[in-house]
């Protein structure tokens, strides 16, 4: 059986990529084609801001744990049984957020994407780039809505701009290099026109894999 269609959503803290991912999953359920979501990391620990004196390097490896057991687990049978996965960062945001933020270089992010995640890249990843000051005041504003009800993720907004422009240069040049694999959207919009625009480019990149027919 060929392999299913694997997509991922990255971007700045705030750029709207989980409500897109979300509202791709809707679209693809109304024309019959189910796809499983998750996302990165998944152990909240990381992202807490409880969560003090972590080195970079062990952040580092600690997001690569995490994502080789969502490899494992998850991603790999899904895509082996021919399912689509849409996952909501992946390695981009390593190799942007440690990588770029916390300026320990690309190189030791794609080595350990290439020894502990088997090299496993995405068919095709969205990149929303919307203005970086909007992006963290909203990201900042949802955190505050949900720390009682869900949990405190907000380690990463605590992080000073300079952090966040390190981490916007370095998508900036995952997003030159891989230009096949990633569709950049920049600038802010509409939540319908981005969705419209994701959802033919997904259609589009799926008929190409022989995901779905063309004509669908």
């Amino acid at each position: 059986m060929s392999r299913g269609f694997f997509l991922t959503f990255e971007g700045l803290d705030g750029s709207g990529k989980s409500t897109q991912l979300r509202l791709l999953a809707q679209a693809l359920t109304a024309i019959g084609k189910t796809a499983i979501t998750t996302r990165q990391p998944g152990d909240t620990l990381l992202l807490d801001s409880k969560t003090q004196g972590v080195a970079p390097m062990t952040e580092m490896a600690l997001m690569f744990a995490d994502r080789a057991q969502s490899i494992c687990e998850i991603i790999a049978p899904a895509l082996h049984a021919g399912k689509i996965v849409l996952c909501d960062r992946f390695t981009d945001s390593t190799e942007a957020y440690q990588g770029g933020g916390r300026e320990l270089g690309s190189e030791p992010v794609l080595a350990l994407h290439r020894v502990l995640c088997g090299n496993l890249q995405p068919d095709l990843t969205i990149l929303l780039l919307p203005d970086l000051d909007a992006s963290l005041t909203r990201a900042r504003r949802r955190n505050t809505r949900q720390q009682e009800a869900s949990g405190n993720e907000n380690r990463f907004e605590q992080e000073n701009r300079a952090f966040y422009k390190r981490v916007e240069a370095k998508y900036h040049e995952i997003a030159v290099r891989d230009a096949m694999r990633v569709l950049t959207i920049k600038g802010d919009h509409p939540v319908e026109t981005i969705q419209e625009r994701i959802l033919q480019s997904v259609l589009e990149r799926m008929q190409m894999h022989g995901v779905i027919p063309y004509g669908s």
